[in-house]
């Protein structure tokens, strides 16, 4: 994928992406990373595909501030969300990320807050991911492959067809019905790859009230996304 500039103030990078399945030139601001990506038919006219955006460059401007806040920083005293509940961050003695009642105890180098936070998170995602996993394949008579964690900034989730599952472990932050939403969204997958009528027949059998659930992700998923642990993956 190659990148071309819209020049102003500032300049826009656009991520040019060539697609044998494009029948016409499309213009996609990422939800959750604010990545500008102008898709166009593997035979399509480059000086066309940015002329196109280019008359979309007001439109550009006005969304990529919401679709792409800056970071949040953590700090002891403040709070962080494990499965929807609010947490204080406390500094302790004792090493370690530790659980007591409202409070996460935290120890070691007061530096070193982001990465034990993520580490913390990623047990609860893995916990709490593979056992909605494993009870929604059971219920369409499937079986998962395993699960893995990633942090990734376009996708919750993803399913390959040989029953291995990825899901973004910020998940361990939202409210435990929209990730176990998730969960059976890429379940769903296992019996359809696909997100067409009967995926999504799928989806309601198991999680009846999924919309709601989705609607969350779309309204406040940028709110998991925003919060800088020091360190992240690509996807």
């Amino acid at each position: 994928m190659s990148v071309a500039v819209i020049p102003g103030d500032p300049p826009i990078e656009v991520h040019l992406k060539r697609s044998a399945r494009a029948r016409r030139i499309s213009l996609k601001v990422g939800r959750l990373d604010g990545r500008v990506t102008l898709s166009m038919p593997a035979r399509g006219s480059l000086d066309e595909a940015m002329s196109f955006a280019r008359s979309k460059e007001d439109w550009i401007r006005n969304v990529l501030p919401k679709a792409a806040p800056r970071d949040l920083a953590l700090q002891f005293g403040g709070t962080i969300t494990a499965l929807g509940e609010p947490l204080v961050l406390t500094h302790c003695s004792k090493r370690g990320v530790h659980r007591d009642g409202a409070e996460l105890l935290i120890g070691g180098d007061p530096a070193r807050l982001g990465p034990q936070l993520a580490a913390y998170l990623k047990v609860v995602a893995h916990e709490a991911l593979l056992e909605a996993s494993d009870r929604y394949a059971r219920r369409i008579g499937r079986q998962i492959n395993g699960i893995t964690l990633r942090d990734t900034k376009s996708r919750w989730g993803s399913c390959s067809p040989d029953g291995k599952l990825m899901y973004s472990w910020r998940l361990a932050m939202a409210p435990l019905p929209v990730l176990d939403y998730v969960a059976a969204h890429e379940v769903a997958h296992l019996a359809e790859m696909n997100h067409g009528p009967q995926f999504w027949a799928v989806v309601r059998e198991i999680c009846p009230d999924f919309n709601r659930h989705r609607a969350w992700l779309k309204r406040d998923g940028n709110r998991l996304q925003m919060i800088d642990f020091g360190t992240r993956d690509r996807g």
